[in-house]
């Protein structure tokens, strides 16, 4: 029988619960990293939703609606910066792009049957380098870069 005194014998926490702490030691392979981002990038898109119609509902509504849609992206709404209104919008443009070739990642290992460690190595890096290029590319348009 253990010695119930002994500080060393007894566990850090219950047998069978794990501490939040523990779940930072972990090392994800990059196609874990992008099956979090996969379900991160779909919450985003339910959490900014309301912002997306509203933007949408904006832009559309009419001519003078539509001058008010592009103020916001330089003057910003009330207190919130239009930088802050650009950051807002790329994280949606980031979480639609991610989501969108995630999914196709899914698709396209469903349907090949392509569950090797390989090629899920090989498809989360094609993942993470499109959804972030096209980002890049979309994120200097909305800054202004070109």
């Amino acid at each position: 029988m253990a010695d119930l005194t002994s500080n060393a014998a007894a566990p850090r926490h219950r047998p069978g619960t794990m501490r939040l702490i523990d779940a930072f030691g972990y090392r994800l392979p990059l196609a874990g990293v992008v099956s979090i981002l996969h379900r991160a990038s779909g919450a985003l898109m339910v959490v900014l939703l309301p912002f997306v119609v509203w933007l949408f509902d904006l832009s559309v509504s009419s001519e003078a609606s539509y001058d008010r849609f592009t103020a916001i992206y330089a003057a910003g709404i009330g207190w919130v910066p239009g930088w802050l209104v650009k950051l807002a919008t790329l994280a949606l443009v980031w979480s639609y792009l991610h989501h969108a070739i995630a999914g196709l990642r899914h698709v396209w290992m469903d349907v090949t049957h392509s569950v090797t460690r390989e090629q899920g190595h090989r498809s989360a890096v094609f993942t993470m380098a499109a959804a972030l290029a096209l980002t890049a590319v979309f994120g200097a348009r909305l800054f202004g870069l070109y």
